[in-house]
């Protein structure tokens, strides 16, 4: 690190003890952004490092809801606005027990980075609650929901803050958070919430935005390489949304997923995942993996394990933070994998990252790879703001587009500060200049 940083990363760590996954994100960035503190005086002498790792607001909230039988739960919700120089606060709520201030705050900082790196005018910031929809009833969602939003209205907007849906909040989570905002504001706002149904103001493709992305992102890594997806066994961890468009992709470009997992274990198909068995068993059934596998007669199923030990040339992790260890990358470096994407935020440790670029693996850090969720969000914010309705196919081409782009500018700004083929370097130092210049801009605020 930077000699110029360290201070600051120490008072980071003091300010906010016991939030690891915020001090690893953070710890990543400034690890990468040296070359440009030396290079912009301008941003040292006016804070900027310090400014963008503290957000410009926490809210933290009670949220009490009553479960079928009558029962009293009290759930906390988060929203952390991290930095709007760029536009709006933007970033998706997760609804998982293992919610944390620390865990909002480190996915906020990422996102502020990942925002940038679109090209598109979108501030930073995250929330979500401790509250677990699994095994609940719909109602028992719905009132979690309308609860949640009673105080979460009053701090967001078109113009303030423009949450999505991220892990366990999907689109009938989102119904229920955009019909409580209706209903409090007396206001028919889409452009407050993304990732809403077509009917009420969604966009075509933002389901699948983050997969695509993900796979747009990777053949973009092999393309300069001299490689594709044609040919290639691929291997994608998590069943959920990320992981189910991924595969859709890969399978579109030429690629072969031949595993996928959840929480339980993941199955190995050496046939190719059938995207349609799997989606019937996570979309449809909700069963765990090993239901696919008592389907498929080329697939086997593994109790726990790692996934990362099947073949192959192109690995995409993305479950959830720090799945892929040092131990899971070696595997792959062994088998002749050729490039990572992190369709997940952060799900690889400092320590597996440098085993892959100690190998010369591709690997594209999740601020860059996995932007194709917040980007589609972005261009449904558009369409919100002109009552307008894109195609599937137009809004494709322009996700693609936009992550064609976000790969050049990782690729370009690598080069250009010394560290060719770094993604990470490049992404955190693209993303980093962008912010910076804005706030310059807009005085000390």
């Amino acid at each position: 690190m930077h000699k110029a940083l360290q201070p600051i990363y120490e008072r980071v760590l003091s300010r906010n003890p016991g939030e690891t996954e915020f001090h690893q994100a953070v710890r990543e960035v400034l690890e990468s952004i040296g070359p440009a503190v030396d290079k912009h005086p301008e941003y040292a002498d006016a804070k900027i490092v310090e400014r963008i790792c503290e957000p410009e607001r926490q809210i933290i909230f009670r949220v009490p809801w009553e479960d079928d039988h009558g029962g009293i739960h009290i759930n906390r919700g988060f929203r952390v606005e991290f930095n709007s120089a760029l536009g709006p606060y933007k970033g998706g709520l997760r609804f998982h027990p293992t919610v944390l201030l620390g865990t909002v705050k480190f996915l906020g900082f990422e996102q502020v980075f990942k925002n940038a790196l679109t090209g598109l005018p979108i501030g930073g910031g995250k929330g979500g609650s401790d509250f677990d929809p699994r095994g609940r009833s719909d109602r028992e969602v719905m009132r979690f929901c309308q609860s949640f939003m009673l105080e979460l209205y009053r701090h967001i907007g078109e113009y303030t803050d423009v949450p999505a849906g991220d892990m366990g909040v999907g689109g009938r989570e989102l119904g229920y958070l955009f019909g409580q905002y209706k209903r409090i504001t007396n206001r028919y706002e889409s452009g407050v919430l993304t990732g809403k149904g077509l009917l009420y103001g969604g966009a075509q493709v933002r389901r699948e935005a983050t997969g695509y992305g993900s796979a747009f992102f990777v053949e973009q890594m092999l393309r300069v390489r001299g490689q594709s997806f044609e040919g290639k066994d691929v291997v994608v961890s998590g069943s959920g949304n990320v992981a189910i468009y991924t595969i859709e992709k890969v399978h579109e470009l030429g690629g072969r997923v031949v595993a996928c997992s959840d929480s339980g274990g993941f199955v190995h198909d050496p046939d190719g995942i059938d995207l349609e068995l799997l989606k019937d068993v996570k979309e449809v059934r909700r069963e765990r993996i090993s239901a696919y596998a008592d389907k498929a007669s080329s697939a086997t199923f593994v109790d726990g394990g790692s996934i990362w030990e099947v073949p192959c040339q192109v690995a995409l992790p993305s479950a959830t933070q720090n799945e892929l260890d040092a131990a899971g990358a070696a595997a792959l470096v062994r088998n002749g994998c050729l490039a990572v994407g992190e369709g997940a935020n952060m799900p690889t440790t400092p320590d597996a990252v440098r085993v892959l670029h100690e190998a010369g693996v591709a690997f594209g850090p999740g601020k860059a790879a996995n932007a194709g969720g917040v980007a589609a969000s972005a261009l449904e914010m558009q369409q919100n703001a002109s009552r307008d309705s894109w195609t599937f196919e137009h809004s494709e081409a322009r996700l693609r587009d936009i992550m064609i782009d976000i790969h050049a500018r990782c690729h370009q700004t690598a080069e250009e500060y010394g560290a060719p083929g770094n993604y990470v370097a490049g992404a955190n130092i693209a993303g980093y200049a962008r912010v910076a210049e804005a706030m310059l801009a807009l005085g000390l605020i």
